[in-house]
């Protein structure tokens, strides 16, 4: 396997034969930690996701090429590589709140599962482009709703 595969189906997780998009996504908690431990901040934070997000374009590409099939299953960089979009600000909350990044996971879990419109249709854009933008877009949504959780568990129920 070429090591742009490799990449692409989350080292091995991608091949998980439960949820293969949810084990994967695992690893974007990785690199959430990773940005914590670094203290971006917000542009830095925005930066590194869109960079994260291009990544993901080629490595599905090649991805889908090898393995054959539109859209495998086993890729799963576009769920770990966007992942870190939906906690964009939220980087130095979630080790006060243990219990906002799995809230964050689960909403982008979620998002990505049910794909609201337009991100359903993006989809169908061809090669690690339509792989990887409906998981941006479902991740920015997912980014909206997991602030607007924050402040009303933080604000209103004390969490």
């Amino acid at each position: 396997m070429k090591p742009a595969t490799i990449a692409a189906t989350g080292f091995g997780l991608g091949f998980s034969p439960f949820a293969p998009g949810t084990v994967g996504s695992l690893l974007g908690c990785l690199i959430v930690w990773g940005f914590t431990r670094a203290q971006l901040g917000i542009p830095a934070q925005i930066a590194a996701c869109v960079a994260l997000t291009l990544l993901s374009i080629p490595l599905a590409s090649i991805a889908e090429r090898e393995l054959k099939r539109k859209d495998p299953p086993q890729v799963v960089c576009d769920e770990y590589l966007t992942f870190p979009i939906c906690m964009i600000g939220l980087l130095d909350q979630w080790q006060s709140h243990v219990w906002l990044m799995p809230l964050c996971f689960l909403t982008a879990r979620v998002l990505d599962i049910w794909k609201p419109q337009p991100a359903r249709r993006l989809q169908f854009l061809p090669g690690g482009l339509g792989i990887t933008v409906d998981d941006a877009l479902t991740t920015t949504e997912a980014l909206a709703v997991n602030w607007a959780l924050f402040l009303l568990l933080t604000r209103y129920a004390g969490l």
